[in-house]
């Protein structure tokens, strides 16, 4: 008797193929800066089990021209890490090498392996000097970097097919970025696993780094000037005041009057210690948590934006675009929540009251 074959078991579907983490390699090349080191070996190295990723964000390593790799002023030497043609070549994201000794040329393998990591499509990021390694290389031809501000007259001097953009803390240019000083390698660091993880992710890794989760591009980078006479306050109680009152609204006069300063002493304040204003300091957390918002579930749009103090949809599409580069709805497509029933469509962000 034929099987009824509305009794058999139904064919198992076949699993998806497990996804490969995104691979992080950095070239450590002779006299880099073991500061910026540290930084791409703490924000893409380390494990996450903290945030469900015990093997950690990324797949990280470390490789060099050569077995021994003597790093900055003679500081220490480095060996043990991995050959560079073997692992450059495998990169999803290449970190270049920053060395303080800009007019010295790079070793051609170095530059060979980033021309090839350019060829074929991988992400390539610069911290600090590591511009110069980019553009000797020759990939920032028509693209924007920027440096440490000290050597700005001297890398358009060399490169001036570069767009060269002075006194920010770093700059996207999609598959490129840099970022200017030593500390703003952490900016970068934590702007890149904000994109490619969301802003709760990068928030979690912020607050292991006890480090500001959220210092836009666009801040300018600190200049030498003059201490005063008499230290300003620190601004951290005021910051943590408004950023538990985001949804509120909170205007550049109400922390003025939380600091019990006048508005002028603000600014000048801000400027000084973190490098921007009030009202874009204040628009950036407010951007940072209408992503924390969204990566949560919320699905409504008008929701999103008066709960992170952007007032209006229009609003909040206009800063969320120009901060990430996604409409809402393909925001949380790539970081938001999976759905609660198997098949349910997601709702979309942007077409919802």
């Amino acid at each position: 008797m034929p099987q009824d074959s509305s009794q058999a078991p139904a064919t198992p579907a076949p699993m998806p193929p497990p996804r490969t983490p995104h691979r992080v390699v950095v070239i450590v090349d002779e006299n880099s800066n073991p500061f910026e080191l540290g930084c791409a070996t703490e924000i893409f190295g380390l494990r996450r089990p903290e945030l469900g990723h015990p093997q950690g964000l990324y797949s990280f390593a470390l490789c060099s021209p050569g077995p021994r790799t003597l790093m900055r002023d003679g500081f220490f030497t480095l060996s043990g890490v991995g050959d560079l043609d073997e692992l450059a070549d495998t990169a999803d994201t290449l970190v270049v090498p920053n060395r303080p000794d800009t007019d010295v040329p790079r070793r051609p393998a170095v530059l060979d392996a980033i021309r090839r990591a350019a060829a074929r499509g991988a992400r390539l990021v610069g911290f600090c000097s590591g511009a110069f390694t980019l553009a000797e290389a020759g990939v920032l031809d028509g693209r924007r970097a920027t440096a440490h501000w000290q050597w700005a007259a001297s890398f358009r001097d060399r490169f001036p097919a570069v767009r060269f953009e002075p006194d920010v803390l770093f700059v996207d240019d999609g598959d490129i970025l840099t970022a200017a000083g030593s500390a703003a390698a952490l900016d970068l660091g934590l702007h890149i696993v904000r994109r490619d993880h969301g802003a709760e992710v990068a928030n979690s890794v912020s607050r292991r780094l006890v480090f500001a989760a959220h210092r836009d591009g666009g801040q300018r980078q600190f200049v030498e000037r003059p201490v005063p006479d008499i230290p300003d306050a620190s601004l951290a109680p005021v910051l943590a005041w408004a950023q538990e009152r985001l949804g509120t609204p909170l205007t550049v006069a109400d922390l003025a009057a939380r600091a019990a300063v006048s508005q002028a002493t603000l600014h000048r304040r801000f400027r000084a210690q973190l490098g921007t204003t009030p009202l874009a300091w204040l628009t950036g957390e407010r951007i940072a948590l209408a992503c924390r918002l969204i990566e949560r579930g919320e699905v409504r749009l008008d929701a999103v934006a008066r709960g992170s103090g952007l007032g209006t949809a229009a609003n909040l599409r206009a800063r969320l675009r120009r901060e990430t580069g996604l409409s809402p709805s393909a925001y949380r497509r790539r970081f938001g929540p999976g759905t609660e029933a198997a098949g349910a469509p997601r709702a979309s962000v942007d077409s919802l009251p």
